[in-house]
């Protein structure tokens, strides 16, 4: 019994390394941010953030590949620091929150692209409308054990969008020439996640 069970030991620590490197981690919204910035008027970029949200990432140590990301956003949790304005795009003009809730991401590729950064390829749905997106990841840290014994770990993340493209076209045109709200949206993100 004993002649078997050394080598069905051996068989799994090295034939399924996917398995024992792959950790689980939960995205910890009170440490992280999920952001947005827009052109207002072709001057100035405003800011904005989304206040509730919730993701899991999934680690494959031994095969980055083999590791996933999925992000739940509340549309609704906006927040520009301008009650109107938040109003405005919750309204069915944007976001439609009471129709659309929520905003998702769902990678269906990752890939490292350099010292502590990868490529995170994916569907980002938006008002019911879903388009591929890359997400450029960088500063991917180490795990580290925090005061209480819990293990963390974070990253800052990127990508740009046409708002347009998921059917947020409401604008306004200004006398000067232009209009009122870009189209271009960059999206930055500054995660922390907790170790399952």
């Amino acid at each position: 019994m004993k002649k078997l069970f050394v080598p069905a030991l051996l068989f799994f620590v090295f034939a399924a390394p996917s398995f024992v490197f792959a950790s689980t981690w939960q995205i910890d919204m009170e440490h992280s941010t999920i952001g947005f910035s827009v052109r207002h008027m072709m001057i100035t970029n405003v800011k904005g953030v989304f206040e509730r949200f919730s993701g899991k990432v999934v680690m494959d140590e031994s095969d980055i590949a083999k590791s996933s990301v999925k992000t739940v956003i509340e549309t609704a949790s906006i927040n520009t620091r301008i009650q109107k304005r938040d109003d405005h795009l919750r309204s069915s003009d944007f976001f439609d929150a009471a129709v659309f809730p929520t905003m998702t991401f769902v990678s269906k590729k990752i890939a490292a692209a350099g010292k502590d950064r990868l490529k995170v390829t994916g569907d980002l749905t938006i008002h019911g409308i879903t388009r591929e997106v890359v997400l450029d990841v960088e500063n991917l840290t180490e795990p580290v054990k925090d005061p209480w014994g819990k293990i963390r770990r974070g990253a800052s993340a990127t990508t740009k969008i046409n708002r347009r493209d998921y059917g947020l076209a409401w604008n306004k045109a200004i006398e000067t020439g232009g209009v009122l709200v870009g189209d271009e949206v960059t999206i930055s993100l500054e995660i922390e996640m907790l170790k399952e």
